[in-house]
């Protein structure tokens, strides 16, 4: 998969559109939808995306993301896409009409083929074109578009919206089928202040990503994946409050049946499920009883 951060002509594309945070089912629909067409009619497809999230521009606040910048292009990439277009997006672009934006972005560029989006996309200032644009304008420019339905799980909506708002309530299996995917921090080990070693529990500490969306506090069942093999794991994303008393939040990972020396290593830690909030425990003996109980569960 080519990235591009600049326009440049690639006519006969076949295009998605979006910002694709998550990249979870409701986006994998829109993204294949482009790659089906492309395969079944012999040319490639891009993704049109942008390097932030458009509120960022409106309203000088970013939202707390899913996945990192990274990550968000090798979801996609595994999605067999040919081009990835990550755009910035600025006053210039924003102040474009919908028919501009079409017009001068889209087509002078890409003469699309064909063009994918979710059933609630807008684009052009002020939110001024969407579905019925693209709809209406297919004839005039050559292309054939495609609006993807809203997807379900258990009658509810599949959207970014709705798996940050489970994430953030430690529902970390409700937003693990809406993504499609579990939900992952990956990263290098860092050195930590040793704790879990002196306690009988050694932890492989990651940076948890500053721009993603906070989980609470607490002990969560975790797969961990380290030089191609899977590892059962727990752990805890907090503060340590048994332990420490600085407030510094760190994610530290116990991984079963393991005794590496992993410091300085990539790993990535998939989240299952929540097992129990973090709490202060009145001595160090009361947490170790309390993390034997915590791996027994998992």
């Amino acid at each position: 998969m080519q990235i591009f951060t600049e326009l440049n002509k690639n006519p006969n594309l076949s295009l998605s559109l979006g910002y694709f945070d998550g990249v979870h089912l409701g986006h994998q629909k829109v993204i294949l939808t482009a790659v089906d067409f492309a395969k079944a009619n012999g040319n490639k497809s891009a993704v049109i995306t942008f390097k932030d999230h458009p509120c960022c521009f409106f309203k000088g606040v970013c939202p707390k993301y899913i996945l990192t910048r990274e990550d968000r292009l090798k979801h996609i990439e595994n999605l067999g896409v040919d081009y990835v277009y990550i755009l910035d997006f600025d006053a210039k672009l924003c102040l474009l009409s919908a028919e501009e934006y079409l017009k001068k972005i889209l087509i002078d560029n890409f003469s699309p083929k064909s063009i994918s989006t979710g059933f609630n996309h807008y684009f052009g200032a002020k939110k001024s074109g969407g579905v019925d644009l693209l709809t209406k304008m297919q004839t005039l420019y050559g292309y054939e578009y495609f609006e993807v339905p809203p997807q379900k799980i258990y009658n509810e909506t599949i959207s970014s919206t709705a798996i940050r708002s489970a994430l953030s309530k430690g529902q970390i299996e409700n937003a693990n089928e809406m993504l499609g995917y579990n939900f992952t921090i990956s990263g290098e080990v860092i050195k930590g202040q040793q704790i879990g070693r002196k306690i009988g529990f050694r932890t492989a500490n990651l940076i948890y990503p500053p721009e993603l969306i906070d989980l609470p506090f607490g002990v969560y069942s975790v797969i961990v994946h380290y030089e191609g093999r899977q590892h059962k794991g727990i752990t805890n994303f907090g503060i340590r409050p048994t332990v420490s008393n600085n407030h510094q939040c760190s994610l530290e990972t116990h991984i079963l049946d393991f005794d590496k020396d992993i410091y300085g290593e990539n790993i990535s830690v998939e989240f299952l499920k929540m097992i129990r909030p973090e709490k202060k425990f009145d001595s160090i003996e009361k947490l170790k009883k309390q993390i034997y109980l915590d791996i027994e569960s998992i």
